[in-house]
């Protein structure tokens, strides 16, 4: 019985020798904070009268979750690996959007239904290698005016300064959000469905 009580005193000291000799997990690293430096979102469209465009500064990163591996040391590098990105978010106040073009803010804000829902949201979902050199593909959901669909975005990065630069494009029907296309000069005016929303984002690291 001694004997047996002895053991398990030095087991158990061994053990707790280990446990705190032991570095750090992943988890107990620090967290790698990243900022959103900069954003750009434009929407351009047609009708059957003139080409027309909206564009916003206004983007909020609103979540971003790396994978407990990601280091300070070369982040940028780290998160275009897929799977290290492991969340992502963005949105951009839907009323901010604006046309240099007399008259089409009105219309825009009233066929977003900026009242009822006041952001337009993306959320990145994966991850995944581009079909060329130094594109990826980002496959997320939108939500304009309430309404959800899944889109993917071949996205284009570069080193911008200290931050990253993430650029990007998608096409989509106004119809798929349940977007009626607006119109105007009492119905002269017809809007075509089909816009094209570009972002420019950087990302950067807080400094001290």
């Amino acid at each position: 019985m001694a004997y047996r009580h002895v053991a398990l005193t030095v087991l158990t000291t061994a053990l707790g020798f280990l446990i705190t000799a032991a570095p750090a997990t992943s988890q107990d690293a620090m967290r790698v904070p990243l900022t959103l430096a900069s954003g750009r979102v434009t929407i351009n469209g047609s009708s059957n009268v003139h080409e027309w465009t909206a564009q916003t500064s206004k983007v909020r990163l609103t979540r971003i979750q790396l994978a407990p591996s990601v280091t300070a040391a070369g982040v940028f590098e780290q998160i275009l690996t897929p799977g290290l990105l492991e969340g992502f978010e963005i949105a951009i106040p839907a009323a901010s959007l604006s046309s240099p073009k007399e008259g089409l803010d009105k219309n825009m804000h009233k066929a977003l239904k900026v009242q009822q829902f006041a952001d337009i949201t993306f959320r990145l979902v994966r991850l995944e290698p581009g079909a060329t050199t130094g594109t990826l593909k980002g496959v997320g959901v939108l939500k304009i005016a309430g309404v959800e669909r899944e889109v993917t975005l071949t996205l284009k990065t570069a080193r911008k300064d200290a931050g990253l630069a993430v650029s990007g494009e998608v096409g989509l029907l106004m119809t798929d959000f349940g977007i009626e296309p607006p119109k105007a000069m009492l119905g002269m005016l017809k809007t075509d469905p089909k816009i094209t929303i570009t972002f420019e984002t950087v990302l950067g690291v807080p400094t001290t």
